[in-house]
């Protein structure tokens, strides 16, 4: 595991930090395997539910929360008498709190918000600080749930730092009432080594090869995506469209390509490795993105495909949504339209192609941007920041 020693302390003899994902971790989660593999300054260990994909992502050090010893009558009377919440009342607080302590815990990192709520009972009574990092879709409310505003509230309260991806994402976790001077920025960081940059040439005859690399779920805006391309491929008929990820939606999407008439030029191409998505980019002359808003509030950060694309040399034609604009900017790094703007999505495809010149030019600002913004380093070292002043805040506390 990596270490790097401050002067005079060894940092492997120091109590870790835990860091604490629900599941270690699904396919699309490669960011936080990035974050957790990345450490410095830091140690840290992972304690999770389910351990998947260890193959794809190699860790040693990951205790899996053994299943607690069930008590009928205590479970009964927590749950239908005291009203206890999950936590208590499944046993999951005194395994938790037991494996923490054999393992001297300093910090505990809580990735996704919607965790943190299901562990603030936790959070309220352990005598060490919490900090809790928002991704995107945490930040939605529960439908069917009151109390969960409330909760969140709590919660947002009693950790020590929050953490975020995008200014999109403060402005929403202030609107759950979370404390301004706690919040913290944590961009994706982007390892510059793993995707650089590619030299592209104009594709000929009008061959231009678009890209969209995402879950197939509707915040990602796919059903745009498809028939800005079916307008745009009727007047460039050499022109495709390759859609990289799986989802709820593949089926849906596979009749919608029939239906436009552009079977021939879509290719899913499923979830792809970090090697195989390199491929692709490198292969491709456009990234799209047409993000949009869903009816459950479901937003973006700032998707990691996007940089990922950005950091080859790909221009970028989405949305403006979420933290996508932070990410992309408008007439630099690639074109930005509204939410289910079709029509423009069409006219920013035909206006990039239409100028080889820029198009070069905002492929290379795109390369920039993302080393300039989204360096995993500095990304890693501001996370490390998060936890040595967390630590610090608590101590002054305490």
């Amino acid at each position: 595991m990596p270490a790097r020693a401050r002067e005079g302390v060894n940092l492997m003899a120091e109590p870790p930090i835990a860091s604490y994902c629900t599941t270690f971790l699904k396919a699309e989660m490669l960011h936080i395997y990035r974050q957790v593999t990345g450490l410095r300054r830091f140690r840290t260990f992972v304690v999770t539910k389910e351990r998947r994909n260890a193959d794809r992502y190699p860790f040693e050090d990951v205790e899996l929360l053994p299943e607690p010893r069930s008590n009928f009558l205590r479970r009964f009377w927590l749950k239908y008498i005291r009203r206890a919440p999950p936590i208590l009342y499944r046993g999951e607080f005194q395994v938790l709190n037991a494996l923490l302590r054999r393992r001297e815990a300093r910090l505990m990192h809580i990735y996704f918000g919607h965790t943190a709520v299901h562990l603030l009972p936790f959070i309220e009574i352990w005598s060490r600080p919490c900090v809790v990092s928002f991704h995107g879709a945490d930040v939605m409310l529960r439908e069917g749930q009151p109390e969960y505003a409330g909760m969140m509230r709590q919660m947002l309260e009693r950790v020590a730092l929050v953490m975020v991806r995008s200014n999109s994402l403060r402005e929403r976790v202030v609107a759950l009432g979370c404390d301004p001077e706690k919040i913290r920025m944590n961009r994706t960081g982007i390892p510059a080594d793993a995707f650089p940059r590619v030299e592209r040439t104009v594709p000929a005859d009008g061959a231009w090869h678009f890209v969209q690399a995402c879950r197939l779920i509707p915040k990602k805006g796919l059903r745009v995506a498809l028939r800005a391309f079916a307008a745009f491929r009727a007047t460039h008929p050499r022109a495709r469209f390759t859609i990289a990820g799986e989802g709820p939606m593949e089926q849906e999407l596979r009749g919608m390509v029939g239906q436009l008439g552009i079977s021939e030029a879509v290719d899913f191409a499923g979830f792809l490795s970090q090697e195989g998505l390199r491929g692709l980019f490198g292969s491709a002359h456009i990234f799209v993105h047409p993000s949009e808003l869903t009816s459950d509030q479901n937003q973006e950060g700032i998707p990691n495909s996007m940089l990922e694309a950005m950091a080859t040399g790909l221009p970028v034609l989405a949305t403006y949504h979420g933290g996508i604009p932070e990410a992309v900017e408008d007439g630099v790094s690639g074109y930005l339209v509204q939410e289910r703007d079709q029509e423009g999505l069409t006219a920013a495809m035909e206006r990039m192609t239409g100028a080889p010149d820029a198009w070069r030019t905002l492929g290379k600002a795109a390369s920039q941007s993302v080393l300039a913004q989204f360096s995993h380093a500095a990304q890693i070292a501001k996370l490390e920041d998060c936890y040595a002043e967390a630590l610090e805040r608590w101590g002054r506390v305490s």
